[in-house]
C-alpha cells in the first residue's frame, strides 16, 4: 500500500513540475481555507473520536493555524529563482527545488491542524505529502485530508499530491518513513527516534514541559490570563502549554490572586497534592486516560473537590527535577507551582525540571529586566524563551515574529535536527548558482598573526 501511494505521489509531482509560484500558492491557500471553513465540524469529529481536548478550543485551533500559516506563506518565494545577487557581494542566485514526497507522521492531539499545516508547507514548495495519522484519530485526519484533496481537484491539480494512510499501523508508518524523501515526525520521543533511524532525512520534535519564571510583573491579570490560556487551551494537549510557574516568594499574594481570579484552583495541602500525584502518575507513568482532560473531570475522577468555576488546577510543589514525578510533562489542565527566594533559584528549578522533560523546547519569563531575560536565555536549555507572553505562542502568533507551525524543533537538546520552527524552507532543496566575486587579496602567511 505504501509503495502504491508513493507511486501515485510521484506521478502527481510530475504533473505539477512546471507549476508557477502563483499556482503553488493557489493550492496552499485553498487547502488552508477549506479547513478554516470546516473548523467546527472537524473539531466536533476530532473530540468525539479521540476524547482529547474540547470542541471550542479545537475549533479555534482549526481556524487560527491555517490562517496564520497562510498569512506567513503567501508572499514568500518558493518556486524557481527565489533570490539573486549574481553581480553583488554574494555572487549567488538561489533556485528552489522540491524535496519530493514528504511523509508526515501526526499525533492524536492535533488530528486536523498538523496534517493541514504540514500540507501547506509541503505544497508551498511543490512537494507531495502522505500523512500517517494516529490510529486513534484516523477518521478525523482522513476527513481533513479528503477536504484538501477535493480543493486540489477544483483547481485542476492532482489530488494525489495529498494522501493519507487510511488504516495506520506502526508497521505502515515505519515503511512510509523509510520510503518517502523527507520525514516530518510530530509526536512522542519513540516516534521521533524511529523517524531519525529510518534512513530518510527527518525533522522531528521533542517533548514539551514549558517552565515559566515570574520575576517582575507589571500586569498580574495579564500574566494570569496568559498562563490559564496556555494551560487550558484544548485541555493542555499542546506541547507548548505552560506546565509550571515559578515565582519569587514576595510576589505570592499578587500572583495567586490573579490566577485564582482567572479560574485556577491552587492546592497547597500536601496530602491532596500526594493524592493527585498518585492519580496522575500511577506506577510512575502518566495516566493516559487523563490526557486532554479538563480540571473538573480530573478532580472528579481523583476524588478531589474543586470550585465549580475551576478551569485549571495548580499543585504547590516542594521537590523538583528527578525527585518529583509531577515535573514530567502533563498533557492535561494541571499546573505545577513553586515559590523561591531569588531569581537564580527559579532558574535552578527550571533547569532541573528540563532535565526530566522538555529540554530544547520552550520556556517563558515575565520580567521588565532585559538582563534577567538574557540570563534566563543563557541558563535555560530551550530553543524558545517567550518574554511576557504565553508559551503557547511559541508556535507563532500575530504578536511575535516566530514562524507559525505545528512542528516545533528542539535542537540537539531534544535530539532534533533543528532548533527552530519548521517552515516551508525545510522542505526545499536550495540550489546555489555561484559567480566569481572580487575579494581583497589574502596573505595566507599572515592570517594567523
Amino acid at each position: 500500500m505504501v509503495d502504491e501511494k508513493i507511486r501515485r505521489a510521484q506521478i502527481a509531482l510530475e504533473e505539477i513540475k512546471d507549476y508557477t509560484q502563483e499556482q503553488a500558492d493557489a493550492m496552499v491557500k485553498a487547502c488552508g481555507r477549506v479547513i478554516y471553513e470546516h473548523a467546527e465540524e472537524l473539531a466536533v469529529e476530532a473530540v468525539s473520536e479521540t476524547q482529547y481536548g474540547n470542541v471550542e478550543f479545537k475549533t479555534a485551533k482549526n481556524r487560527n493555524s491555517p490562517a496564520s500559516i497562510w498569512t506567513y506563506l503567501k508572499d514568500k518565494k518558493s518556486v524557481g529563482v527565489i533570490a539573486r545577487d549574481e553581480a553583488g557581494e554574494e555572487g549567488i542566485i538561489k533556485i528552489a527545488h522540491p524535496v519530493g514526497v514528504v511523509g508526515s507522521v501526526t499525533p492524536v492531539t492535533v488530528p486536523n491542524v498538523c496534517p493541514t499545516g504540514n500540507t501547506m508547507l509541503a505544497l508551498k514548495g511543490k512537494n507531495a505529502i502522505i500523512v500517517a495519522p494516529s490510529p486513534k484519530s484516523k477518521l478525523s485526519s482522513t476527513h481533513t485530508v479528503n477536504l484538501m484533496r477535493a480543493e486540489l481537484e477544483k483547481l485542476g491539480a492532482p489530488a494525489d499530491l495529498i494522501q493519507i494512510v487510511e488504516e495506520p499501523t506502526l508497521e505502515l508508518t515505519r515503511e512510509l518513513m523509510s520510503k518517502c524523501d523527507v520525514v516530518v515526525a510530530t509526536g512522542g520521543p519513540g516516534l521521533v527516534s524511529a523517524a531519525y533511524a529510518s534512513g530518510t532525512p527527518a525533522y522531528g520534535v521533542g517533548a514539551g514541559n514549558s517552565q515559566v519564571i515570574v520575576d517582575d510583573v507589571t500586569d498580574y491579570p495579564q500574566f494570569a490570563k496568559d498562563t490559564v490560556a496556555s494551560r487550558s487551551f484544548d485541555n493542555g494537549t499542546s506541547c507548548l502549554a505552560t506546565q509550571t510557574y515559578i515565582y519569587r516568594r514576595e510576589l505570592k499574594r499578587e500572583v495567586e490572586k490573579a490566577l485564582t481570579d482567572c479560574g485556577v484552583h491552587i492546592i497547597e495541602d500536601a496530602e491532596l497534592v500526594s493524592k493527585l500525584r498518585g492519580f496522575l502518575f500511577p506506577s510512575g507513568i502518566f495516566n493516559k486516560e487523563m490526557a486532554g482532560q479538563g480540571a473538573q473531570i480530573i478532580a472528579k475522577r481523583a476524588g478531589i473537590k474543586v470550585p465549580g468555576d475551576t478551569v485549571v488546577i495548580a499543585l504547590k510543589l516542594q521537590k523538583y527535577g528527578h525527585e518529583e514525578i509531577l515535573c514530567h510533562e502533563r498533557p492535561c489542565a494541571v499546573l505545577g507551582a513553586y515559590e523561591v527566594d531569588t531569581f537564580e533559584g527559579a532558574l535552578d528549578i527550571a533547569c532541573a525540571n528540563y532535565d526530566v522533560d522538555g529540554k530544547g523546547h520552550t520556556a517563558g519569563i515575565y520580567t521588565m529586566s532585559e538582563n534577567h531575560a538574557i540570563q534566563a536565555g543563557i541558563r535555560l536549555p530551550v530553543s524558545r524563551l517567550m518574554v511576557n507572553q504565553p508559551t503557547r505562542d511559541g508556535g507563532g502568533s500575530p504578536t511575535n515574529n516566530l514562524v507559525p507551525t505545528n512542528t516545533i524543533g528542539c535542537g540537539s537538546w531534544g535530539n532534533n535536527s533543528i532548533s527552530e520552527n519548521l517552515s516551508y524552507k525545510h522542505l526545499l532543496n536550495i540550489q546555489r548558482v555561484v559567480y566569481s566575486v572580487k575579494k581583497a587579496p589574502v596573505d595566507m602567511e599572515r592570517i594567523w598573526d
